[in-house]
């Protein structure tokens, strides 16, 4: 398969049981899911429905019990913990409900920490951190903390931080969870901006109006895949909208 024609992720007969013999529970159900270059969808599921599980897999946090999951036409099965931790690194940004900035440090700085890890060297970091922040509109806030910004300015610096490595897929999970209904438009126009420059976004979440944003909805249910339905698409959206 070629790389242009590889997809991104790749689940096949993928199960996650908990437990055994008589206690053991599927959290997953022989799933198959593809995500092609590009794509931009939404796994919905209620609490326990399995969805928080497969976003798990999908970002290389947890393994399954069964199945093969290949993260660009790489099996990511069975890898040992400090290769799992650098494909993270290199072919996920993750942006979770909670921010996970660190206090002390300037948005400048929280962004620039995988860099770090990654081995980048000074300059390069320096104008990538940068590009990133001016991407997601927040250049005029590099120098502040993040008791500094409101709670949309902070989804917006971890955002920045996910693609700081400019990795293949974009993993978020439940994003505006912690946002008002203002700062979590703008956090989702901002995503759909981003789907509209060519990236692969990968939203968890139980929220209708989050999962609408996305082009392809997954809905999730005891551990299956229960449909797998296209949205029509929307206008182009442009960057630039500051919460």
């Amino acid at each position: 398969m070629s790389a242009a024609t590889t997809p991104v992720v790749n689940l096949s007969g993928v199960a996650k049981i908990y437990g055994t013999g008589e206690v053991a529970v599927a959290a997953l159900r022989w799933v198959d899911l593809t995500v092609e270059t590009g794509e931009y969808v939404a796994i919905m599921g209620a609490s326990g429905s399995g969805k928080s599980t497969m976003m798990n897999i999908i970002g290389c946090l947890d393994e399954p019990t069964s199945g093969r999951y290949e993260l660009q036409g790489h099996d990511v099965s069975g890898l040992d913990e400090d290769t799992l931790s650098m494909v993270r690194s290199r072919l996920i940004g993750f942006v979770f409900q909670s921010f996970h900035l660190i206090p002390r440090m300037t948005a400048a700085a929280n962004v620039e920490l995988p860099l770090l890890y990654g081995g980048v060297g000074r300059d390069e970091r320096l104008g990538r951190v940068r590009e990133v922040l001016d991407l997601v509109g927040l250049s005029d806030r590099a120098s502040h903390r993040p008791n500094e910004l409101s709670g949309g300015q902070q989804q917006r610096v971890a955002v920045a931080r996910a693609l700081t490595m400019n990795p293949p897929l974009l993993l978020a999970d439940e994003p505006t969870g912690n946002l008002d209904s203002t700062a979590s438009a703008d956090i989702m126009a901002m995503f759909d901006a981003l789907h509209d420059e060519g990236r692969t976004i990968v939203l968890i979440t139980h929220e209708d109006s989050v999962a609408e944003h996305a082009r392809r909805i997954v809905r999730v249910s005891d551990g299956q895949i229960i449909s797998d339905a296209l949205r029509e698409p929307h206008a182009p959206v442009h960057m630039g909208v500051r919460a």
